[in-house]
Parts: C-alpha cells; sequence; structure tokens
C-alpha cells in the first residue's frame, strides 16, 4: 500500500525491511539483490531505473532548497539520498522523461544547476541499507535534510514501505521553479512575491 509523506514522516535514515523489498523489485533478480545484502549490508547496490522509480540528481544546495520546498509547501517527497556529493530524489517511473521537457519551457533553466535525470536504460548506485556511522537519531524531516555533503553515500529519507509514495514531474517541476527563484532573487527581497505563471497551479505557494 503507497503512503504519501504527509500521512507518515520518514525519520529513519535506515532502510527497513519492507523498503529493501521495494529497493529490490527495480532490479531483474530481487532475490539476488537481498543476497548481497545479507552478505553486508553497508554495501552500496546498482539498480536499474525506469520500472520501480527514476532518480532526479541535483547539486547539493539547489537539491537542499527543491526537498525543502516540497516538505514545507508541497506534498513531501519519497525516498532521498546523498551521493556523490550530489542529492538524489527518487521520482515515479518516466518522471525523467518528462521532467527535462517541462523545464525546458522555463526561464530558470539558464539560472539552475544542471539536473541529471535517470530513467528507464539508466544504473544508480543506491546507499547501504544502515548508514556507516549511525550516530544518534535524527529529527523528522524537513528538520534533518541539513547536510547534503555527507563524506559518504548516506540516505536522508530512506525508503520504509513496499510501494512508497513518489513525486511526478508536475510535484518536481513545482519545486524547482520556487527553488530557482530563491537563486536569482535580489538580496533582502521575498522571492515568493513574484507571480510564476508558467509552472502548474497544483500546490499552495
Amino acid at each position: 500500500m503507497s503512503r504519501t509523506p504527509r500521512d507518515s514522516l520518514h525519520t529513519a535514515s535506515y532502510v527497513t525491511p519492507a523498503g529493501a523489498d521495494w529497493l529490490a523489485s527495480a532490479s531483474r533478480s530481487p532475490r539476488g539483490v537481498h543476497a548481497l545484502w545479507a552478505e553486508d549490508p553497508a554495501a552500496s547496490v546498482p539498480l536499474p531505473c525506469g520500472t520501480a522509480f527514476d532518480v532526479v540528481s541535483m547539486d547539493p544546495l539547489f537539491g537542499r532548497r527543491v526537498v525543502s520546498r516540497l516538505w514545507t509547501d508541497g506534498p513531501g517527497t519519497g525516498p532521498v539520498a546523498a551521493q556523490g556529493g550530489r542529492v538524489m530524489l527518487f521520482a515515479t517511473p518516466g518522471a525523467a522523461q518528462r521532467l527535462p521537457a517541462l523545464l525546458g519551457w522555463e526561464e530558470w533553466s539558464g539560472t539552475a544547476p544542471p539536473l541529471l535525470c535517470y530513467g528507464w536504460g539508466d544504473t544508480v548506485t543506491v546507499p547501504p541499507l544502515y548508514p556507516l556511522d549511525p550516530g544518534p537519531g535524527e529529527p523528522e524531516p524537513p528538520a534533518e535534510i541539513a547536510s547534503y555533503d555527507a563524506p559518504s553515500p548516506r540516505w536522508l529519507v530512506a525508503p520504509d514501505v513496499r510501494s512508497p509514495w513518489l513525486p511526478g514531474p508536475e510535484a518536481l517541476l513545482w519545486a524547482c521553479v520556487r527553488a530557482a527563484r530563491t537563486l536569482r532573487a535580489p538580496v533582502g527581497t521575498d522571492a515568493d512575491d513574484t507571480a510564476v505563471t508558467s509552472a502548474p497551479a497544483l500546490f499552495p505557494g
């Protein structure tokens, strides 16, 4: 059963057994993925995109603003990871193809850092099931999403159900447009005071 982030906020930095089942379902051999994790839960595993999820990779600062927008004013996010100095947002299958086309219509595209979209035919490496250095527990999103440039791959919002809610291209467009406006806004002004007529009227803000 799929749940939206508003139904139950993700609070863990580790993947639950149900979340691991969802990640493994992206592979043609889910049992093989589980076998790898059983041998080494701290292993980063490559998984194909396009069936269970797509992935949108963002510059860490811009990604932080996008995730913050989704949590504070929008529908929330699905799983989010920090990998290779970038923020990885897991999205609905097909979003990787649709989002760049939508963004091509927006004026911000030349201002914001480039997005890397991974969909059908692409592979991404997901962080380990458990953090390499667990440390103390973290508060609930979005407050805990404070540092994206972690020294090692980790989950910022870990998958915890077999069918997690994932943002689609329209929700990501909405958040990207508003995050980009904060990059362009003059110092001392409120970027939200400027209307954006080309963004979909799906969420408040």
